[in-house]
């Protein structure tokens, strides 16, 4: 895999409003590959803030984002980062040579509660577990 921003894989989360899907799984990666692997989200019409149901479902695991902010998707974000990955929104990243992009097929959490947040956050672990193994593999 190519890399553009030093010795450790970079990935950057994509969802329309940065507020769900993008947020739990920049989440998860940060929380259980540490410092091997550098985090980003964004989204292409960020939202004010994260969705209040993903904020609780995330805090039921131990992992506390209610200091997230949405972010806006940049050219320079995806440039920055080695795998972009969208959260089967439909949203549409800057393409760049050399750069792997995967579509990860996940339900919405806007507008659910938290009992439905709780499954697409436990689907997002298994993926994001499966990611850092891939992408860590052959690395310190």
């Amino acid at each position: 895999m190519p890399e553009t921003s030093g010795s450790k894989p970079s990935v950057l989360f994509v969802c329309v409003h940065n507020a769900g899907r993008s947020q739990m799984a920049a989440a998860w990666l940060t929380h259980l590959a540490g410092d091997r692997v550098e985090v980003r989200s964004a989204g292409s019409a960020p939202a004010d803030q994260v969705n209040p149901a993903v904020v609780e479902a995330m805090r039921e695991v131990g992992i506390d984002i209610s200091a997230e902010t949405p972010k806006v998707l940049t050219a320079d974000a995806v440039k920055e980062s080695d795998v972009c990955i969208t959260m089967g929104c439909g949203d549409v990243c800057p393409v760049f040579p050399g750069k792997r992009y995967l579509d990860w097929k996940l339900d919405d959490p806007a507008g659910q509660g938290v009992e439905a947040v709780r499954p697409i956050r436990d689907w997002i672990k298994t993926l994001v577990d499966d990611l850092i193994a891939e992408i860590t593999q052959d690395r310190p």
